[in-house]
């Protein structure tokens, strides 16, 4: 498969990704069909405030087993229980904070400056790990996913590997917290010398101010920017600080020569991994709030009967979230033979974004993700291929029709009984024959292959050319054919009345013109 990378899978290091079983790969690009389904502004969304995980891969790799979606929906079902998913976010905080410390490390000049930082990196990374450890073994969990790496944890917490990192980091701090030492200044000079239990001065000058004092007051302190750098005196100090001492940062250096890298993968793969389920959580919550539905569908990758209440476009309500616009739902069923839902109705009245739900909704389930809607039953697909209209490139030499044509050609050649289809309206620019001739064709290939697809388009006739097609309609105010519901039902297409609604829009009626021409 182009783009992919694919490794090693292991038994011992468990992924909430994906099954043991399953060999881990990500897909290195987006896949094409994104555009089309606005699923890439649904995952830039996701991702927006996780860039440092590099997510956006994750979401671009389907899945086609339906344990392995299962697999993922118990985690997400999990994570739904606020403590567990906050623990999460807390161990999240601290690796953030070790890669930050070691980032700094690395670009740090002096050595003990260097490894000083290092080992606050340790000191944090163990407390996140055991923290995570004591918060898992605490939660009530039920997926496959987080009970293989709680056990792994549990194994990991009691190594020596573990045990001796977090033994030397505590201790080695610990003796460097009890260094002390005293820096005399004369003139333009410095010299380092032991601390001989001189006075400090801090708690006679606190003393000597407490009678100003006049209960509790707010600080007027103001708070320093955290900085990472040291200057050339500093280090110097720092450099005579370790003559003095010798054993304490003799033991610093062991400790970063024999422990340094210290993070496991298991632990890094486990935090990056995770964060695919907190990201897609965190984005629907707000629109979960809003009052708008989603499910845990039910998968098959055989049973090619599904349906879809109360589903939306996810692209189109996250656009509206600050809007008072209401998020219009949709349903859909596919029963027996039905395979080809077929979409006619006005411009603008909703069936491009009936389309996209139905493309979304297949490709948010094959991630594992709950999806938009009250209930679900949906097929998953091997491939999903699109087809909406593009604007023409002043590079392309292909008429319109014929570049529609060599696309839906190359999309039915790699096509299996096991793909999807959503095609908006093509071969619109050629003759109502020949589009009805074209479209007869491309359809009787899909139903040959028994293909799911949804298809919007302007002839009608293509709902009723077999038991395989299902005729749904958007809908128009009955009162008035200009005002579009964006309601789209199962109903025989009925052409005229959509021919009355664009001849009202423009003044065309007879009663229009008899008023005009009276």
């Amino acid at each position: 498969m182009e783009g992919v990378h694919r490794g090693k899978g292991r038994m011992s290091s468990p992924s909430v990704l994906f099954p043991a079983r399953d060999t881990t790969y990500y897909v290195q690009r987006e896949p094409q069909f994104f555009r089309d389904l606005h699923l890439d502004q649904i995952i830039e969304a996701i991702t927006a405030e996780k860039s440092e995980y590099n997510l956006k891969p994750l979401y671009w790799r389907a899945l086609h087993d339906p344990d392995a979606v299962r697999y993922r929906q118990e985690v997400m079902r999990d994570l739904e229980n606020p403590d567990l998913t906050a623990a999460i976010k807390t161990f999240a905080d601290k690796m953030s904070t070790v890669r930050r410390y070691l980032n700094a490390a690395a670009d740090l000049e002096w050595e003990y400056h260097k490894k000083g930082w290092i080992l606050e990196a340790a000191l944090v990374y163990c407390n996140a790990v055991t923290t995570l450890a004591h918060a898992l073994a605490a939660a009530p969990l039920q997926a496959r996913g987080l009970l293989a790496f709680r056990d792994w944890l549990d194994g990991y917490l009691r190594s020596e590997t573990f045990q001796s990192l977090s033994s030397d980091a505590t201790q080695v701090k610990q003796a460097l917290s009890e260094i002390r030492y005293c820096v005399v200044i004369e003139g333009g000079k410095f010299k380092v010398k032991p601390y001989e239990e001189e006075e400090d001065y801090s708690v006679q000058v606190e003393k000597t101010f407490e009678k100003f004092r006049q209960g509790q007051v707010e600080s007027c302190s103001i708070r320093l920017p955290e900085r990472a750098g040291m200057s050339h005196i500093e280090a110097t100090i720092l450099d005579f600080v370790a003559r003095l001492h010798p054993e304490p940062f003799a033991a610093l250096d062991r400790f970063c020569t024999r422990r340094v890298p210290f993070i496991d993968e298991t632990i890094r793969s486990f935090d990056r991994e995770i964060q695919f389920y907190i990201a897609y959580l965190d984005f629907i919550a707000d629109l979960k709030r809003k009052g708008l539905p989603f499910c845990y569908p039910h998968v098959s990758g055989t049973d090619k009967e599904e349906y879809v209440e109360e589903g939306f476009d996810l692209a189109l309500a996250h656009f509206l979230r600050r809007s008072s616009k209401p998020v219009v739902r949709n349903d859909y069923y596919l029963s027996g033979p039905e395979r080809i839902l077929v979409v006619t109705g006005p411009n603008q009245g909703g069936k491009t974004t009936f389309a996209r739900m139905f493309g979304q909704v297949h490709y948010l389930a094959s991630l594992g993700c709950p999806v938009p809607g009250r209930r679900a039953q949906l097929f998953l697909p091997d491939m999903i291929f699109t087809h909406f209209e593009r604007t023409e490139h002043v590079r392309n030499v292909r008429s319109k029709l014929e570049d529609d044509l060599v696309r839906i050609h190359a999309m039915l050649e790699r096509a299996s009984p096991r793909s999807l289809f959503v095609l908006n309206e093509i071969f619109s620019s050629t003759s109502l024959r020949d589009a009805l001739f074209l479209s007869k064709e491309v359809l009787n290939r899909l139903m040959e292959l028994d293909t799911l697809a949804v298809w919007v388009t302007f002839l009608g006739d293509l709902a009723t050319m077999s038991e395989k097609t299902v005729s749904m309609v958007a809908l128009v105010d009955p009162n008035d054919p200009t005002i579009r519901t964006f309601r789209v039902v199962r109903k025989e297409a009925d052409d005229l009345a959509y021919a009355l609604s664009l001849a009202r829009k423009h003044g065309l009626t007879y009663q229009q013109l008899k008023e005009r021409l009276g």
